[in-house]
């Protein structure tokens, strides 16, 4: 019979899988912070995403004393966002490699490797749908370029206060960044300066074309997600995940090829409601 609190296999096995959980949790999380992300949607089994954009024409307020008032007439349509994707990868380490290498370089390094694999992935996606941004705005330098953009968000959104977020290759920055004093700080794999002089938050990134701002509001920017430990997930599969579910995943030994086996689940996409309420906006100068 085994002793009390006797430390397994499967108790380390699962140890790793809420360290990595937990990892690309708060990775995440500080991302959504950074860019003022609030809403957060979880797809439920059966649904699918809806957004509603209004429209309508406001009549004359000029109405005679004795008048009838005009109707305005608004009306709302919804607008489909495509269906999210559950993405599934798997890798596995032979009992050889394991021998030869040592456990920490074959399963551990390798499955640290897989997360930021994972990450890449959705941040490619995420500025792939950036570039679809239907506003335009240029300038001759950096500078000049992501004013024009902020001008542009001022437009689009016509309220009090925008709270603006940009995105730029660290090229177009460098010299800047080289004489400037300014913090950097990280999120997500990706560096960020708060109240970059003085127009919102910009992150920076080698996925952003160089010469090419993307530029939005935060609050139209939106996280769906399928919660890995939801959506009748758990009711089939064992998968790890923390209390956000963004991410899945779990750890087994096959005895028939003698691998460990590492499955892992991710269905996030970060979008933003209003498509032409992205600026994209080009360095024109040198």
């Amino acid at each position: 019979m085994a002793e009390t609190n006797l430390i397994t296999a499967d108790k380390l096995a699962r140890a790793r899988e809420v360290e990595f959980v937990e990892s690309f949790g708060y990775s995440v999380q500080k991302l959504l912070d950074a860019l003022g992300v609030t809403r957060k949607i979880a797809k439920q089994a059966g649904t699918v995403l809806k957004t509603y954009k209004a429209k309508g024409t406001l009549e004359d307020g000029n109405v005679a004393e004795g008048e009838t008032i005009p109707l305005s007439l608004y009306e709302t349509e919804a607008v489909d966002w495509a269906e999210i994707t559950l993405k599934k990868w798997r890798k596995a380490t032979s009992a050889e490699a394991i021998i030869e290498k040592g456990f920490d370089q074959a399963v551990s390094m390798t499955t640290d490797e897989m997360l930021r694999d994972v990450q890449r992935g959705i941040r490619s996606d995420f500025f792939n749908f950036l570039a679809t941004g239907t506003g335009k705005a240029s300038g001759a330098t950096f500078q000049a370029a992501i004013a024009q953009a902020w001008g542009q968000l001022q437009v689009l959104f016509d309220t009090d206060n925008v709270d603006s977020v940009y995105f730029l290759n660290p090229m177009d920055v460098a010299d800047y960044l080289g004489t400037a004093n300014i913090s950097l700080q990280t999120a997500f794999g990706m560096s960020y300066i708060e109240n970059f002089i003085g127009l919102g938050t910009v992150m920076l990134n080698s996925n952003v074309p160089q010469g090419t701002i993307y530029a939005t509001a935060k609050d139209n920017l939106v996280l769906y997600y399928v919660p890995t430990n939801g959506a009748d997930l758990g009711n089939a599969f064992n998968f790890t995940s923390d209390v956000t579910g963004y991410v899945g995943i779990h750890e087994e030994s096959d005895y028939t090829n003698l691998t460990a086996s590492d499955t892992v689940v991710n269905g996030m996409a970060l979008f933003a409601e209003m498509i032409d309420g992205v600026v994209v906006a080009t360095i024109s100068g040198e």
